[in-house]
């Protein structure tokens, strides 16, 4: 299971406004009729309940939404382009990689989370003429892009993980259980990746199980598989903690387990749990269940016996565990669904002096510089507007800007001018 990846996404530039006049025969003086770019088109994650990996992520890892067409003559509006729609399984957490925030958890079929907001189209002259100014050279250049780098991780879905120490006997639980065909064999670590089956106790009761890979002291730090499986421990609902009636000291392996879980997460030891110990059919584990359910019992916790081999007691199990989902409470949630909220004022600004000349960084300056024209004098003169009223012009004139220096902002090079 691929349950971890990184992709780059972009949504697409807006499409660029038109500067364009009116042209008939016998018609002198044309009004403007540049059209409005088309909006590019968003970049959207969206949940797929057929999807259960996200392993398809490793052969693609870019994801780019089309631009918005440019704006045409006679106030024809430019094509607005599709948006990008990226299928993902449920249970898929999404973190910003550079920050580490969580964008979205992506859990119920049908769900969407816009990672990347399309540019809208830019202005056509059209929307700037005046009474003052009936032939204005002024449009816009379509809003850029947004890109992120983001991580996706997939915590399953279960209602039910089976938990325990490498060799206890998870999967082989699971496929006495279930149809599923986990791999089991005789060694430690045979589980690489969880596996999912689903429970059938009548025709009103079933859940879904997953075994998960085995976990030894320092999980919860990435010891051994580590924390990339205990992730998944946090959706389910009830945990099944199985012990190897032949370890050592299955006690102490339980109190390791435990401990793990809650290092990694501390709401993970409020999970319902039933203890169940494997491995009946051999005498020596029937020798010393007693003692073990007597320790089991003493610190609160459901107790039951079986042999998955023999498939001996499994009835009772899944008994249990349909009785403890009836009160569970549903799976915590690691976050609302994000609303697109600025970080900070988007009209806020800095300017650093560079060896170039000075630098000016802003969201919104940045944004306005890429939608200008600089061929077109009214534009430019639109543009030297906005540095007055956003109180760039004066913060550069406060810092010490001086006659034919040259001013950075974004990537644009400007001399300035008193």
């Amino acid at each position: 299971m691929i349950d971890e990846v990184v992709i780059q996404v972009r949504s697409g530039k807006g499409g660029d406004g038109m500067v364009h006049f009116h042209r008939e025969k016998y018609v002198t003086r044309g009004g403007p009729d540049g059209g409005d770019g088309g909006r590019g088109g968003d970049v959207i994650l969206e949940v797929m309940p057929t999807k259960n990996t996200l392993a398809e992520f490793r052969h693609k890892a870019r994801y780019f939404a089309n631009d918005g067409k440019a704006g045409g003559p006679s106030n024809m509006t430019g094509r607005s382009a599709s948006d990008l729609v990226i299928l993902v399984p449920p249970g898929t957490v999404v973190y910003d990689q550079n920050t580490d925030a969580v964008l979205g958890d992506l859990v119920a079929s049908g769900q969407r989370l816009v990672v990347c907001k399309g540019g809208r189209g830019g202005r056509g002259n059209q929307h700037f003429a005046t009474a003052s100014r009936q032939a204005p050279r002024i449009a816009e250049k379509g809003e850029p892009a947004e890109e992120k780098l983001i991580r996706l991780e997939l915590k399953l879905i279960a209602d039910v993980g089976i938990v325990g120490v490498p060799n206890a006997g998870k999967s082989s639980l699971l496929a006495a259980l279930t149809n599923a065909s986990p791999k089991i064999a005789d060694y430690p670590f045979t589980t690489l990746e969880p596996n999912l089956g689903v429970v059938e106790l009548d025709r009103d009761t079933r859940f879904v199980m997953a075994d998960i890979p085995g976990l030894i002291e320092g999980a919860h730090a990435g010891a051994g598989l580590g924390d990339a499986f205990l992730r998944h421990i946090q959706r389910t609902r009830v945990l099944v903690h199985l012990l190897d009636g032949l370890a050592e000291d299955p006690l102490l392996d339980f109190a390791q387990i435990n401990s793990e879980m809650a290092l990694f997460d501390e709401t993970l030891a409020e999970k319902p749990q039933l203890v169940v110990l494997n491995k009946m059919d051999m005498p020596e584990v029937q020798d010393r269940a007693k003692k073990i359910e007597r320790a089991i019992r003493k610190r609160g916790y459901e107790f039951l016996t079986i042999s998955a081999l023999a498939r001996t007691g499994l009835e009772e199990v899944v008994k249990k565990v349909a009785e403890l989902l009836q009160t569970a409470p549903s799976p915590r949630e690691v976050t609302e669904m994000p609303v697109y909220r600025a970080a900070e004022d988007p009209r806020a600004f800095t300017i650093t002096q560079v060896p170039e000349g000075w630098k000016v960084s802003g969201a919104s300056i940045e944004r306005a510089a890429s939608m200008t024209y600089w061929e077109y004098e009214d534009s430019l003169r639109r543009f030297h507007h906005m540095l007055v009223m956003l109180g760039i012009d004066q913060a550069l004139r406060d810092a010490g800007v001086q006659q034919g220096d040259t001013v950075w902002i974004g990537d644009y090079e400007l001399e300035w001018q008193d």
